[in-house]
């Protein structure tokens, strides 16, 4: 199947305009452990653009810090959910591939698991810098490899053991972040300096294999999509091998499964 940037954008803002009234309840717990150290540095004075913010959760969340803040997202069902939690903070509609912000309106953005989703990343953080101003700096977080996020990996195993990975009829994405080296090299290409990367983990926490899957369906877009393509026949045998893979993460209330996320900054020179 070709690349297309625009099916790749209408199946993620269908995904996510799905998933907004779940967010908060199942992805968001896993996603919400990585806001401290995707807003590190910022303070008081600082003029923040939250790129793909979601229910608002970051925004809050700089806000808190004493910054200046602006929401952006391109799903109309997310914002809806970040203006009834937040009715004192700005959020816009727009797109993070054409930011809808003039030259050097801000002196930060950020954007916590929202670059990797846009149909051409590159960009989205070709736009970043443009918005930025001189000495602005830029810090964004993607998922580590599976052999570091352990949720991921026993999803993606159990899929790939007992359903059918390439199942999913959802349009080939834009390429996501491999690695800590492929989001410094994104960034260098995007103008930015003084380029850094930190992998950062946490404990994604589950009553079982069964409320782990049900996080992904219904939190979540692209993962959804491969969930819900598997065969019913084959749901069985994925939970099974998700269950008996997790043993070694229980703990006295459930799974405690480790996932990492990799934070990739940069500053406009």
């Amino acid at each position: 199947m070709d690349f297309d940037p625009e099916a790749v954008r209408t199946f993620e803002r269908e995904g996510w305009n799905r998933a907004a009234a779940a967010y908060e309840a199942s992805f968001a717990t896993a996603t919400r452990q990585f806001i401290p150290a995707l807003l590190e540095g910022i303070g008081p004075g600082a003029d923040l653009l939250d790129v793909a913010c979601g229910p608002g959760f970051v925004t809050q969340a700089a806000a808190d810090r004493g910054a200046t803040v602006t929401g952006l997202d391109f799903s109309a069902a997310m914002l809806a959910v970040a203006r009834d939690r937040h009715p004192g903070l700005r959020f816009d509609q727009g797109d993070a591939e054409a930011l809808p912000y003039g030259d050097a309106s801000f002196s930060a953005v950020v954007s916590n698991f929202g670059i990797h989703h846009v149909p051409r990343p590159q960009i989205a953080l070709r736009e970043a810098h443009r918005v930025l101003r001189s000495g602005g700096r830029i810090a964004f977080s993607f998922w580590a490899a599976h052999a570091e996020n352990i949720a991921w990996k026993l999803l993606f195993d159990a899929i790939a053991a007992c359903g059918d990975p390439k199942a999913s009829t959802a349009p080939p994405s834009g390429g996501g972040f491999a690695s800590p080296d492929s989001g410094a090299s994104a960034l260098r290409q995007a103008g930015f300096a003084e380029v850094e990367t930190t992998t950062v983990r946490g404990i994604w926490r589950h009553a079982g294999a069964a409320a782990l899957i049900a996080a992904f369906s219904s939190g979540t877009a692209r993962t959804a999509a491969t969930i819900a393509a598997q065969p019913a026949a084959a749901m069985p045998a994925i939970l099974a091998h998700i269950a008996a893979a997790a043993e070694p993460f229980r703990g006295e209330d459930g799974l405690d499964v480790p996932i990492a996320a990799v934070i990739a900054s940069g500053v406009k020179a």
